[in-house]
């Protein structure tokens, strides 16, 4: 079975891995976009800008229909870079209701603003599976979204002892694995989580892709 990565922004080249490349709208999805690897496209916090939000969402709304488009995003929240914070909350509901239109899964980006992104998904009702990818807060944060309905991804913050991921990674059967823009290779991050986990990584990988199995 393959190890999963969820979410790189690196070119996917390694065998036995499948890797779901994050492209954004308003940075490099112009280039020549894959149609055939496994991606994700959305428009990022950081690029993405509110008076160009009804042409980028037209054109996110037809690449997104892509059959290797897996997730939309990486799109989210962050408070120290980007729009102010009610423009990001607009360009956010947008694309998830896109991601709600087409069924697809959102992978979120959120630095600082983990309040308001359970507000949106209490208040939208969102059904379709949010992804926080690269969570490095704390066990009790991590929790509380969990009970919210969130899923987290873990990166190279489960490689730390005593981290909020590494103890959720223990506590919780339901996550996922990423290596974002890093260059320890998803192998070793999912070599430490069956650790924390004490199972086999065939074991972990089974059990994370039972996971993915549901919702793509």
């Amino acid at each position: 079975m393959d190890f999963l990565d969820i979410h790189t922004h690196k070119v996917a080249t390694q065998p036995g891995v499948i890797s779901i490349q994050s492209l954004s709208l308003t940075s490099d999805i112009f280039l020549a976009m894959p149609k055939t690897k496994p991606i994700s496209v959305g428009l990022h916090p950081w690029f993405a800008k509110i008076d160009q939000l009804e042409p980028q969402m037209k054109y996110l709304s037809v690449v997104a229909n892509q059959s290797n488009v897996k997730q939309v995003g990486e799109c989210g929240l962050d408070r120290l870079r980007g729009e102010n914070l009610e423009n990001q909350i607009l360009i956010l509901e947008k694309q998830i209701e896109l991601a709600e239109k087409i069924d697809k899964p959102l992978i979120l980006h959120c630095v600082k603003c983990f309040s308001e992104l359970i507000a949106i998904k209490d208040r939208l009702k969102v059904k379709v599976p949010m992804i926080i990818h690269g969570f490095n807060k704390n066990e009790g944060l991590g929790k509380q979204l969990l009970d919210k309905g969130f899923l987290l991804s873990f990166g190279i913050t489960a490689l730390k002892e005593n981290s909020g991921a590494a103890k959720l990674i223990e506590s919780t059967d339901h996550f996922f694995l990423e290596t974002d823009d890093t260059d320890i290779s998803i192998q070793e991050i999912y070599k430490v989580a069956a650790i924390l986990k004490k199972c086999t990584v065939d074991e972990l990988k089974a059990r994370i892709f039972a996971d993915w199995n549901k919702f793509v």
